[in-house]
């Protein structure tokens, strides 16, 4: 698996973005969380990838001053009542340990969680044990990462012990008392 695999299968990931619309009230852009009916300034993700729902599929693009969108080579301005959705980011202790993770493990994790229908983005902890430990050294220990998609809370404990082989086991469990072990050895 390639990086720019890895990065298709975190981009795809379900809940990856807050949706709403926004309202342009005394000169300045407010957004409207779907969800949670919240209001913030557009201004907050200046700079940062948005996307505006325009002639019936989402364009992609850098918001800038003014209430402008940077898409390829052109630029949208925003209407009141567009439909945004901007990209929410990992917990950076998850985002470091999926770097740090092999190919199948990374794998194994987050298409089981995807079954068990948690996304990434839904996690609310994580404790990345692996980040505090030598690099030259036999690493062994546990990350325990929380997951809370609305419905579920799914507590993960991924044990790893990397020394002459790889091995990591990942162990879900979920508020309903519902279970999975997965394990992935590689030499």
């Amino acid at each position: 698996m390639n990086r720019q695999q890895r990065t298709k299968l975190i981009e795809y990931q379900t809940r990856a973005f807050t949706e709403g619309s926004i309202e342009y009230i005394n000169d300045q852009w407010v957004f409207f969380d779907k969800e949670t009916d919240e209001a913030s300034l557009l201004e907050e993700f200046l700079h940062q990838e948005v996307e505006i729902f325009r002639f019936k599929r989402w364009k992609k693009g850098i918001l800038s001053e003014d209430g402008k969108l940077a898409v390829d080579k052109e630029i949208l301005l925003l209407k009141d009542q567009d439909s945004v959705r901007i990209r929410k980011h990992l917990v950076f202790s998850l985002e470091k340990l999926l770097e740090g993770m092999n190919d199948d493990a990374f794998f194994q994790f987050i298409t089981t969680l995807n079954s068990l229908r948690f996304s990434i983005y839904d996690c609310i902890y994580c404790y990345n044990q692996l980040s505090f430990l030598d690099r030259n050294e036999r690493k062994s220990g546990v990350n325990f990462i929380v997951f809370d998609n609305q419905e579920h809370i799914c507590s993960v404990q991924h044990h790893f012990s990397y020394f002459e082989k790889m091995n990591d086991r990942f162990e879900f469990t979920l508020n309903s008392g519902k279970r999975m072990v997965i394990e992935k050895i590689s030499s």
